[in-house]
């Protein structure tokens, strides 16, 4: 009798975490009153906000609205004063026009990985005996991830790589056969015959690709952090087309291969709670 309860709270309990791993978990930071935003490197990222969540419908006098990270202040707007934080200048901004109807999101343009991490947003209103008041608004994660490619060329082709942001400063190479990383590129060399950065674009053009250039590109940012990374093949076009046709055909997508291994390890842990529990 033991033994079958035994089971039995088992199959109970099997079964909650089996639920509990499928939570959505966008559902449980709206319940912390918390999002997600995920951006990649160069790109603009929207941390939404809005005040009248928290304090109804009657616009403040003075707009003061305030974005924090645990470490520091990044944004604060008071009427026609704006301040910002020294690695934020010229990046981020609360549109004033959307501020009186309610939108206090943060835009951050330019995104850095250096960027990733809470913020939580406060508006500043009067309080009593005419103190200041700070009330919290929204809290929001930001997830920064950086790029990452296969590409394939044939020889004497040109490589266009993506520098994605102007705080990109360095390219490093790694070739196939190597353990060693070799500056490739840094920000402000002059064009060679070989290589030559786009005047507008955050581009860098590779000319005339050769064999010795099949490896690994990494673009990285005046921290040494990955913006990107390119793992180039110098091929020929007929043997590149036909691997890309060979994996497209037999291998599936990571998110199909994702969806079918967790439904047969569920299906799996299931039909043997279910043989214990008649045991």
């Amino acid at each position: 009798m033991e033994t079958i309860r035994t089971r039995h709270w088992f199959f109970i309990h099997l079964q909650c975490f089996l639920v509990g791993s499928l939570v959505d978990s966008s559902s449980l930071s709206s319940i912390a009153h918390s999002q997600l935003v995920i951006s990649s490197v160069g790109n603009q990222a929207v941390l939404p906000c809005s005040w009248k969540s928290r304090l109804g419908e009657a616009a403040p006098s003075v707009c003061h609205i305030q974005w924090m990270t645990p470490a520091d202040t990044v944004f604060e707007l008071r009427g026609e004063l704006k301040w910002q934080a020294e690695e934020f200048v010229g990046r981020v901004e609360v549109p004033e026009e959307r501020l009186e109807s309610g939108d206090c999101s943060l835009i951050i343009n330019d995104v850095q990985i250096g960027d990733a991490g809470r913020y939580e947003s406060f508006m500043v209103v009067d309080g009593l005996r005419s103190k200041k008041t700070k009330v919290f608004i929204q809290s929001v994660k930001l997830s920064v991830f950086d790029h990452k490619s296969l590409q394939s060329q044939g020889p004497g082709e040109d490589l266009v790589l993506d520098l994605h942001t102007r705080h990109s400063v360095r390219v490093v190479f790694q070739g196939r056969n190597s353990s060693e990383w070799s500056d490739l590129w840094m920000r402000g060399d002059e064009d060679s015959q070989r290589l030559e950065k786009h005047p507008l674009r955050e581009q860098l053009t590779i000319k005339k690709l050769k064999s010795s250039d099949d490896g690994t590109y990494k673009v990285l940012d005046e921290h040494g952090l990955a913006v990107s990374t390119v793992q180039l093949s110098v091929e020929e076009k007929s043997t590149s087309l036909k691997v890309h046709q060979i994996q497209e055909n037999q291998v599936p997508t990571d998110d199909a291969a994702k969806s079918s291994c967790s439904a047969l390890l569920i299906l799996s842990v299931l039909v043997t709670s279910l043989q214990i529990l008649h045991l």
